[in-house]
């Protein structure tokens, strides 16, 4: 693979990456609760923008999926915020949120996809 195509992935990963941060932030003032509604957002939308990526233009998954949704999702985040629901007592929260987030992003990844096809 051509090198300039790395560090287009990587320059694209820092942007997701920005972008993750600044919808974070949003989310976070809009509700104004510790809910990490921000994160699965992102997530959940991240895994839409990627089914249609790969559905509609293969050859730039690399470069979109790996370097900005790379950048832009985040599961290790969304892992702490679950731990961190359940130690402070909001198990149920924490279950909903993680169980919710693993279905939302599997049927936005199936939507995104779906979508692609049909276009």
């Amino acid at each position: 693979m051509n090198p300039l195509i790395f560090l287009l992935a990587a320059a694209c990963g820092g942007l997701g990456a920005a972008t993750r941060y600044l919808v974070d932030i949003g989310i976070a003032r809009a509700t104004g609760t510790r809910f990490p509604w921000g994160v699965m957002v992102i997530n959940v939308t991240g895994s839409l923008v990627l089914g249609l990526v790969v559905g509609m233009l293969p050859g730039a998954a690399f470069v979109v999926g790996a370097g900005f949704l790379g950048g832009y999702t985040t599961f290790s985040t969304a892992m702490i915020d679950t731990v961190a629901l359940w130690r402070e007592g909001g198990r149920r929260a924490s279950v909903a949120y993680a169980g919710g987030m693993l279905l939302a992003g599997f049927a936005a990844a199936a939507a995104g996809l779906a979508l692609a096809q049909a276009l």
